[in-house]
């Protein structure tokens, strides 16, 4: 239950850095790739605050060095891809649909809900198990 929770908080932190690194880049309008400019800058962001909470107090992994750190963190990336693509369908999705900040904001927090589930059990499975092997 305490695992399940602190996932949750985590998911909910990232995304909240997501959706705010987001905004700021709207408010700082960046003329006509702003809007894919905003979900680029909030992806990035968002992924790596999610990397260093799930790495440390999720899977309590600990690396062996540099490259082992970066490695794992290319390959949680890659795993990112796929639930990636969830999240950016749903809030392109409702920005095609509504032509709303807001609802697309919303559409965005669905695709990402279900994107950090199928990617907990992605990481669990393929990402930060035991043992890593990095040669």
């Amino acid at each position: 239950m305490r695992l399940t929770f602190l996932y949750t908080l985590f998911a909910a932190l990232a995304t909240l850095v997501n959706i705010g690194m987001q905004d700021l880049c709207l408010r700082l309008n960046f003329g006509s790739h702003t809007m894919t400019l905003s979900v680029l800058a909030g992806t990035g962001t968002g992924l790596v605050a999610k990397y260093i909470l799930d790495k440390r107090y999720i899977f309590r992994f600990t690396t062996k060095g540099v490259a082992q750190d970066g490695m794992l963190f290319v390959l949680y990336t890659f795993m990112g891809i796929i639930t990636t693509g969830i999240f950016w369908a749903f809030e392109f999705g409702f920005e095609a649909l509504f032509h709303d900040k807001w609802l697309r904001y919303l559409g965005g927090c669905i695709g990402l809900t279900i994107g950090y589930i199928t990617k907990y059990h992605l990481d669990k499975r393929l990402v930060f198990r035991k043992p890593f092997h990095f040669t």
